[in-house]
């Protein structure tokens, strides 16, 4: 990332009023410094020469004071101003990593998705000191060191020569060293975001792992990844030790040499005393800007490093939606013309044609990974067939392709319910009725049809029982009869079930059935993923779902057939925001 990345300011538009705060503090500080240098000449170098009393330069000591307070007042409000900004800025960007991950679909999180979860969570943390510590000092470079030399120059120009000739060997090996931190630091957040990918799938597994007796197998693995971590982090410390203590051995070597310089000119009275206190006063300050640059840039590496993965996220193209408004459900027919997903090596679903009228049950049926749930993700719009077309045929005849469709309109009037349903933080009540004021007739006759009423019944604050993030405080199954209440009480059209009985017992699958002929009795047109006999037998229609092996002529003109991609997006993939979203 650059200095100063233009697309920081595109992103966090927060960072703008940060910038120009401190570009205007930055000015001010070098008048300050200018001004506090020449002051405390001022004060000496009459003790000196005719040894004045403190009377005569009480007030250029008040004067000093007063420059000094004023620099502790500037520095504290850019301190200040520079943790809320970060806050700010960090937050923008996290909103808009979360916002562009939702917008590229379930096909690029099943890939990125775990990197991406660890890049917003702490990979952006690291960007603080970058707002905190390096942006300042970075202006400050670019205002005090302009300003002091010039003021040099205006003193005593032979100084003034020796700083700006010295002044370039700060960057040059700040430049050099920088690379290699940079280097470091992408390392350090590659392994990060590897180590909190393997976590994330090993905390998913974990109860899979703990029923066949191997939990404790992948510690070997974490810890050894863990030791990777604390490697490349030391390795980054280190490089970082080493640029400061250069950039400290340059700084000092560079104002001895104007120290020097001016210390003999000033024995052979080349130079008044004033200007050569205020010369070698003003010397620190020339490379102090510089030298913290370079040792800011170094503590806000990991940060830049975490700012190119969000700009990578963010400038990954998004492929383009319609704007077409939704036609009406309730009289739409669907229609799969010869639909097809790429998945290693494969067509998950391979050239899938079915119909699907409105007002029925329509069954997806088929072995485990051959894209039932990937189709239904295709009739969703959130993910484009690799080939094929799904097409929307209203009464007149007059034909829609799904992808010239405006999605917000299309999802109102859906209603997807995957078998991890997405379950918010808040009371039963608030989930099942997803903002809507239920009559307490209809939200009764809803819970009892799928048995949630019994659940209900045994908790102490019924309705109002508090469920943590994803449904905790509720079983899976019982989960699952939250969602389908919710689906009964909604208004859409379409109703989308994916696997509605997988975690219930003989019993409950009786209520599942009487759920869907319920739905379909309302006019709904229900879209069951099923595998059991009992869900099957219940539907209108059964479209058995295949998948094919590409050929070498397929591969080569897709090449995303080759692509390390999940075919089948049963997990965090599913669109939360089509669960049970009113109209």
């Amino acid at each position: 990332m650059k200095p100063l990345d233009p697309r920081l300011l595109a992103y966090a538009r927060s960072a703008r009023g940060y910038i120009a705060f401190i570009s205007v503090t930055g000015v001010i500080s070098a008048l300050l410094v200018v001004a506090q240098a020449i002051t405390i000449a001022m004060a000496i170098s009459p003790v000196i020469t005719r040894r004045a009393q403190l009377e005569e330069i009480t007030p250029t000591l008040v004067v000093l004071a007063l420059i000094i307070g004023l620099r502790l007042i500037i520095i504290y409000l850019n301190k200040a101003f520079a943790h809320r900004a970060a806050q700010n800025a960090i937050k923008e960007l996290r909103g808009a990593v979360i916002d562009k991950a939702h917008a590229l679909g379930p096909r690029w999180r099943s890939t990125h998705g775990h990197d991406t979860a660890t890049l917003v969570t702490r990979g952006l943390d690291d960007l603080g000191p970058y707002f905190i510590s390096y942006l300042p000092q970075l202006v400050l470079s670019m205002t005090v060191t302009p300003l002091t030399i010039l003021t040099m120059f205006y003193l005593d120009w032979v100084s003034a020569i020796f700083a700006a000739v010295t002044i370039p060997l700060i960057p040059i090996f700040m430049i050099l060293v920088g690379k290699l931190t940079q280097e470091y630091s992408r390392q350090k957040l590659a392994t990060m975001e590897r180590l909190g990918s393997q976590l994330l799938d090993l905390v998913a597994g974990l109860p899979t792992l703990a029923a066949l007796g191997r939990e404790k197998s992948p510690a070997q693995h974490v810890h050894r990844l863990g030791r990777l971590h604390a490697h490349t982090t030391m390795q980054t410390l280190r490089v970082a030790f080493l640029s400061g203590a250069i950039l400290e051995f340059l700084a000092t070597l560079s104002v001895a040499l104007v120290a020097v310089e001016v210390g003999l000119r000033l024995v052979a009275a080349h130079i008044e005393l004033m200007p050569a206190l205020a010369t070698i006063m003003l010397a620190p300050e020339v490379y102090l800007p510089l030298r913290e640059v370079g040792k800011n840039f170094h503590a806000s590496a990991d940060g830049v490093a975490a700012a190119e993965a969000a700009f990578e996220v963010l400038e990954t193209p998004v492929e383009p939606h319609g704007t077409q408004p939704a036609p009406d459900l309730a009289h739409t027919t669907v229609e799969f013309d010869s639909v097809g997903v790429a998945a290693r090596g494969a067509w998950s679903p391979g050239n899938l044609s079915a119909r699907l009228t409105p007002g029925k049950i329509w069954a997806l049926s088929g072995p485990s990974g051959v894209g039932k749930t990937t189709a239904v993700m295709c009739l969703l719009g959130v993910l484009e067939p690799t080939r094929g077309t799904i097409k929307l045929l209203g009464e007149d005849g007059e034909e829609t392709n799904l992808n010239d469709v405006d999605l917000d309109s299309w999802h109102r009037q859906l209603t997807w319910v995957p078998q991890n349903p997405a379950i918010t933080p808040g009371t039963i009540l608030q989930n099942v009725a997803a903002g809507r004021n239920l009559p307490p007739a209809e939200l009764q006759a809803a819970a009892k049809l799928t048995g949630l009423d019994q659940i209900v019944n045994q908790l102490p604050q019924k309705w109002d029982t508090a469920l943590g993030h994803g449904g905790i405080g509720l079983s899976v199954g019982q989960r699952q009869r939250l969602a389908l209440t919710r689906a009964l009480v909604s208004t859409s059209k379409w109703i989308i079930l994916d696997e509605p009985s997988a975690h219930l017992d003989a019993v409950s699958e009786t209520q599942i059935v009487r759920v869907i002929s319920q739905l379909k009795q309302q006019g709904r047109t229900v879209i069951v993923i099923a595998h059991r006999q009992a869900v099957t037998q219940l539907a209108d229609g059964v479209i058995e779902v295949t998948t094919t092996a590409a050929t070498a002529e397929e591969m080569e003109k897709w090449p995303q057939l080759a692509a390390n991609t999940s075919a089948d997006l049963q997990i965090s993939a599913t669109p939360q925001l089509l669960e049970g979203e009113p109209q």
